[in-house]
């Protein structure tokens, strides 16, 4: 099973209650058999985007469930919380699918990162980088968005198998074959297709608003089918910055209207009913479209879906996108267009943070972040005018004897090859099939097997630990750290534990080491367990091992303590670590 976003994180709970009913289990052995088979994908990156609903409603719809699955009502709002005396906290589902699942994700390298600080807390005394949030970047299915035009031109010269294997990159270097003049006229024909459709929606925009005829009839001069057009379609909410672009005006519009060089911009998109802040962006957007400097450069095509996304991804020839950095997980549009031969000019986020390089498209500041939220718009908005001014603009009107843009379909070509073997969704299917579903499945099969013995092991090992693990204790550490240590040198530690009922075959003692911060903090520290031990007295123990000094310059190590059990996926249980 594999939960995408929060929202459908109810179904763990079904698929519990269901294996207590068919199989006879507790629900913390049920709960193991659900984990081992279940996958959940993040795709917010903000805490507004999770679901989290009040105590009260969760009793006026989950009172009687609660009793089908054989736990205190604390028992269940604690899969809600990031612990469990968390009770008049409201209950997430974002908290809810991380104890329902055993393996998680972010949807780009970044938006990981992002998760992993995000939900830290789940497992609080982990250092951010070994929280057990990975990632699988998404993609896009080609065959949905590629213009029949550019079908057919990779048809031609890549043959048959860029659909069927995409994630093959021999096949993309194909895109060499296609002749300058052959690619650029399939690109000029979808510019002109997307340029009339504009035209045609815009018009019919303005017949449903009440205009009359000869405004109507001024739908048929806007845009340009021979000049840069850029796209930006979305879902117009605040922190995707439609308005960027749009931040100084008059700037814009000195670079849109240039005689030899002219620019023009197609948006679409939709707010959702209750965000204001989106409508009003919309409402400020269409105005601004129609002063005269911005009347045939600036268009917005309304109730935005799938028809106008193909029209605008396979016909313009940049694709903007102006997230706050860290605010977008991935994003694909972009991924759409650069199948379609569009150039990406992008901030630094979601997908595009791991995608850009120097000569496949532009990327939007350095991935600086600010305090000052109104001077980072006025940095990155300066560096968009900058971009099309001295990069973008010339680049796409430096034309030959025969009016290719030869610079530019370089570009074209080096964005397709680098871009489509990587971020299509074969790959990403491949990617979660050997990373998630094959173990998942191996897993289900491993707690299932012989009675589910495997889960009710694993089951009786969690409340075990979670009854003992306050007792815990480091005692002492002891090292053969002198005054000075040369890298590579291997230095001894001894470990004076206290670890009560709980026996060492079931905690693994590290020694934790790495560089050290301003703060006096270990920064990205590697663990290593220390295997050596020996009986003290009653629940004492004493560990030794050593370990390399691996770096130069300021460096430290301690001491940590972990579950340890063979059939756990990982060692990470949520309030189960312990320091020196």
């Amino acid at each position: 099973y594999h939960m995408n976003e929060g929202h459908s994180a109810f179904l763990g709970l079904e698929r519990t209650r269901m294996i207590m009913e068919k199989d006879g289990l507790s629900f913390r052995e049920a709960i193991e058999v659900c984990r081992a088979g279940t996958i959940f994908t993040t795709h917010t990156p903000v805490p507004a985007g999770i679901d989290v609903f009040p105590v009260e409603l969760m009793r006026k719809y989950f009172f009687d469930y609660v009793k089908s699955l054989q736990i205190t009502w604390d028992e269940f709002h604690s899969l809600g919380t990031e612990k469990f005396s968390d009770r008049d906290k409201g209950f997430s589902m974002a908290f809810l699918a991380f104890h329902l699942s055993d393996r998680y994700n972010g949807v780009s390298k970044l938006h990981g990162k992002v998760s992993r600080n995000l939900f830290s807390s789940i497992w609080p005394g982990l250092p951010e980088e070994e929280v057990p949030i990975t990632s699988i970047t998404n993609g896009v299915h080609h065959k949905s968005w590629i213009s029949h035009d550019m079908e057919s031109l990779y048809h031609r010269y890549l043959g048959v198998r860029w659909l069927s294997n995409p994630e093959d990159q021999k096949i993309w270097e194909e895109v060499e074959r296609i002749p300058n003049e052959e690619l650029w006229r399939t690109h000029e024909i979808r510019r002109e297709r997307l340029v009339a459709f504009a035209r045609r929606r815009l018009r019919r925009q303005l017949a449903q608003r009440g205009a009359p005829e000869t405004e109507a009839k001024r739908a048929d001069e806007v845009l340009n089918p021979d000049i840069l057009t850029i796209g930006f379609a979305r879902r117009f909410a605040s922190y995707k910055r439609a308005d960027l672009i749009l931040r100084h005006p008059e700037r814009l519009a000195e670079l849109m209207n240039n005689d030899s060089m002219p620019v023009q911009i197609i948006f679409s998109g939709k707010a959702h009913p209750r965000d204001i802040p989106g409508k009003e962006l919309i409402r400020e957007l269409i105005h601004l479209a129609e002063r005269e400097e911005f009347r045939k450069r600036i268009v917005f095509l309304e109730d935005y879906d799938m028809n106008i996304a193909r029209y605008l991804v396979q016909g313009v020839d940049i694709w903007l996108n102006t997230p706050r950095r860290l605010y977008e997980a991935s994003g694909t549009s972009g991924m759409k267009a650069a199948a379609n031969g569009a150039l990406n000019m992008s901030i630094l986020d979601g997908w595009w943070d791991e995608a850009f390089k120097p000569g496949i498209g532009w990327a939007i500041g350095k991935g600086e972040e600010y305090k000052d939220i109104d001077y980072q718009y006025d940095v990155e908005a300066n560096a968009i005018y900058d971009l099309l001014g001295k990069d973008i603009i010339p680049l796409f009107y430096s034309r030959g004897s025969d009016n290719l843009p030869r610079g530019w379909i370089r570009y074209m070509k080096d964005s397709i090859k680098s871009i489509c073997p990587v971020f299509n969704s074969h790959r990403m299917v491949f990617e979660y099939t050997e990373r998630f579903y094959m173990d998942a499945g191996k897993r289900v099969h491993m707690m299932s097997d012989n009675g589910f013995e495997v889960a009710k092991s694993i089951a009786v090992f969690r409340e075990r630990l979670a009854a003992d693990w306050d007792k815990i204790k480091v005692e002492n550490v002891d090292s053969s750290v002198g005054v000075r240590i040369l890298t590579g040198e291997n230095i001894g530690i001894n470990v004076k534990v206290f670890l009560g009922d709980i026996v060492p075959e079931d905690i693994d003692v590290q020694v934790y080491e790495g560089s050290i911060d301003s703060e006096g903090e270990i920064v990205e520290g590697k663990a290593s367990s220390l295997n050596n031990h020996r009986v003290i007295s009653d629940g004492r123990y004493e560990y030794s091992g050593s370990f390399v000094c691996s770096s130069s310059g300021l460096q430290g190590f301690t001491v940590r303590i972990m579950p340890k059990n063979k059939n756990l996926d990982n060692s990470y249980i949520p309030g189960l670590i312990k320091w020196a």
